[in-house]
């Protein structure tokens, strides 16, 4: 139970940043312009 717990949270965690990383792209990238 404990670790599919654990898997969940690590998948949101990557999943959230990703999404970061990929807000910071458009960041960068609007600058850029």
């Amino acid at each position: 139970m404990v670790s599919i717990a654990f898997a969940l949270s690590a998948c949101n965690t990557v999943e959230g940043a990703g999404k970061d990383i990929e807000s910071a792209g458009e960041s960068i990238s609007d600058a850029a312009d």
